[in-house]
């Protein structure tokens, strides 16, 4: 095995339980013990994982000094302090030298003239391995895995397959067909759906259903990706993927039997039954509410059931006709009525992939659905107004917060799962061609080519978050040094940093902020997808080697001694690092895959025929055909996107066709207007 492990790894471990409940009513993690006894006392949430930041506080529903084991959990919790920086436990070891003789060398191995980027991604493949046979040897089936204490976890009594459905498509791509081989026995043998069991609307469809989906496309469509004698056509098992995904999708449309149509948080896999969220007043995510819709629009059309469809598509309908100024939606929704809850604004946790999934939406119905591209050009101009902004010192560009709605003041912070925002407007400037083959086609503008200057910018603000660690791993959140008051668009970009930013030295670290309890790292997919996209668009090499770079961290910093896989990291602020128990199931189906297409050629899964989800499961682009139409128009709205009353309808259109036929003047009149017509 060529990944035979380094020994960047303390003698004792930072223990995290990960189950449907590990994190308690505020969101923390707790060590080992304080979990264990802490489970008699409390009753456990369902988990926060990709659309949540690891620390999310969520509400209470009553105030902490009014229950008896607020007292007991402090000093429960001061206990479990201790024990987690070592006071109870064994003197901690230096890492081990690595052997010079070792197979793991070429981590030290100076970059030759020539890039050999198949034997990296071989790496990459290596890296897979190792994760994918760590858990089956000593968690097969179970839905967590934590490799430190090497042991496994389920989050419903049966099992979901987390694990091992979200990894189907990686193992096709990466053509391990012996292991594929394994998986899918799992799934035929063991995969059972019907637990009275309450799972997350969101988690569940983007992995689990996205996961099958993914998976059934590939094996289609791909014959030569791992192929199996199981999937051929004709044979018994043939469309086992599709069997389960459509299983699944029937147990998870409960979820969407609101009043207003939008999704409760969670659904019983038996019942059928809708649950509210157990926080936030009951209020739904909005970004897990409207990031369904790839998903069952794809199954819509691979079954011709409509219901997929409609049921999907009314979310947004219902979440559009609130009228929200600029297109920048607050991240809590309410199912019972479709309002909004509170005024947050923010493209990280519980905001970021509705804006991801209004070009997707775009994109994979080949452009026959132009209301969700109006839908992004509106909130992007709106992210352009009110959310970029500028570091002191080195001039980054940051993608920022409004905790307290567009007129508040700017919050200086971005959450890592930020980083998929660049990507994403690259996609969407071109549409998934490259650059070059964009400017043929006629349809590259101002426009255009701004969107793509700032997805460069915030790229290297990503970046920035990985270079200016001691491990080049990046930390969960990260706060910015900005000007008092904050720099934003409309007063002129200033001078960006230069290309290629120059890393080594220290002042232009000084405009980043990481504190301590955000300094953990989770395995996070969010920046090596949009170095994938980066690279794929512009075909400009120094993507790739960034993403060498960072997959050298990951390497070198969280691989376990022996055959156990990775983990995720306690800080990455601290050579060696502390590290936590737990492998992220994304670590196999986002963050490698992304690692492994980064460094493939680009004829593998070209982007202008495929759509990614956001769990980076590939499904396909599709005509609107069987019927499968857009049901739904947007109400009419002034130029900040606020919807206008019937008598103001004709002098906003007059005014928006003089906008029209204007000409250009310059990239920042360009950016200000809505554009739904490429």
């Amino acid at each position: 095995m060529s990944l035979s492990g380094p020994r960047n790894v303390n003698g004792y471990r930072h223990q995290q339980d990960e189950t449907w409940g590990s994190a308690g009513a505020n969101g923390y993690s707790r060590s080992n013990i304080s979990a264990k006894l802490d489970g008699y006392f409390d009753k456990r949430e369902l988990p926060m994982y990709k659309d949540k930041p690891y620390n999310y506080a969520s509400s209470r529903r009553r105030p902490l000094w009014q229950k008896w084991r607020f007292t007991f959990s402090i000093l429960l919790l001061l206990v479990a302090l201790l024990y987690w920086i070592g006071l109870f436990s064994p003197t901690s070891t230096k890492p081990k030298a690595k052997d010079s003789k070792s197979t793991w060398s070429w981590l030290n191995k100076p970059a030759g003239l020539k890039v050999d980027w198949d034997e990296r991604r071989e790496k990459v493949k290596d890296a897979f391995i190792l994760s994918w046979d760590g858990y089956h040897k000593y968690a097969w089936g179970n839905d967590l895995y934590h490799p430190t204490s090497k042991r496994g976890t389920q989050m419903t009594s049966a099992g979901m397959g987390w694990i091992i459905v979200d990894a189907l498509d990686t193992l096709m791509i990466m053509n391990l067909t012996s292991r594929l081989s394994d998986a899918r026995e799992w799934i035929t043998n063991s995969l059972n759906y019907e637990q009275d069991q309450e799972v997350n609307t969101f988690e569940t469809t983007i992995r689990m259903l996205g996961g099958l989906l993914s998976a059934h496309y590939l094996s289609t469509s791909f014959p030569d990706m791992a192929p199996l004698a199981e999937d051929d056509q004709g044979t018994p098992g043939e469309d086992l993927y599709l069997e389960k995904a459509t299983d699944l999708a029937d147990r998870l449309l409960g979820a969407f039997d609101s009043e207003s149509g939008v999704p409760y948080a969670s659904v019983n896999l038996k019942t059928l039954k809708g649950i509210r969220s157990h926080a936030d007043d009951g209020a739904s995510s909005t970004a897990e509410a409207t990031s369904l819709q790839l998903e069952f629009k794809y199954l819509a059309s691979l079954t011709g059931e409509k219901d997929y469809w409609e049921k999907a598509e009314k979310v947004m309908k219902v979440v559009d006709d609130n009228g929200e100024e600029d297109g920048l939606l607050p991240i809590f929704i309410y199912a019972h009525d479709g309002t909004f809850r509170g005024h947050n604004i923010r493209l990280g946790s519980r905001g970021d992939s509705y804006y991801e999934y209004l070009i997707k939406q775009y994109l994979q119905t080949s452009g026959e659905e132009p209301i969700y591209l109006d839908l992004w050009n509106q909130a992007l101009n709106g992210v352009r107004k009110h959310l970029i902004t500028y570091t002191k010192k080195s001039h980054f560009a940051i993608l920022a917060e409004r905790p307290n709605g567009l007129q508040s003041d700017l919050q200086p912070k971005m959450d890592h799962l930020v980083c998929f925002m660049p990507g994403t407007i690259a996609l969407a400037a071109t549409g998934g061609t490259t650059v070059a083959e964009a400017k043929k086609t006629g349809k590259w503008g101002k426009k255009e080519q701004a969107d793509l200057d700032l997805a460069v910018e915030l790229t290297k603000t990503c970046w920035g978050m990985y270079k200016t660690t001691a491990t080049g791993l990046a930390p969960e959140i990260t706060f910015f040094e900005i000007d008092n008051p904050p720099r934003s668009e409309a007063d002129g970009p200033p001078t960006p940093p230069a290309d290629p930013v120059p890393y080594a030295s220290a002042e232009w670290k000084d405009d980043y902020v990481i504190k301590n309890q955000d300094a953990h790292n989770l395995q996070r997919p969010e920046t090596v997808e949009t170095l994938f996209y980066m690279w794929r668009i512009t075909g400009e090499e120094k993507y790739r080697e960034w993403g060498w770079e960072m997959f050298r961290s990951f390497v070198n910093y969280t691989q376990l001694e022996g055959d156990a896989g990775f983990t995720s990291v306690a800080n990455v602020l601290e050579v060696p690092p502390r590290l936590r128990d737990n492998m992220e199931s994304f670590w196999l189906a986002e963050t490698l895959k992304y690692f492994y297409l980064l460094f493939s050629p680009t004829n593998l899964l070209p982007l202008d025929s495929i759509v990614i989800n956001t769990e980076a499961h590939i499904f396909p682009r599709f005509k609107l055909v069987r019927g499968l139409k857009t049901g739904w128009e947007r109400k009419p709205r002034d130029l900040h996107g606020r919807i206008v009353v019937k008598e103001a309808v004709v002098a906003v259109e007059d005014t928006q066709k003089k906008k029209k036929d204007a000409p250009e003047e310059g990239v920042k009149e360009v950016v200000g207007e809505r554009k739904s017509v490429r």
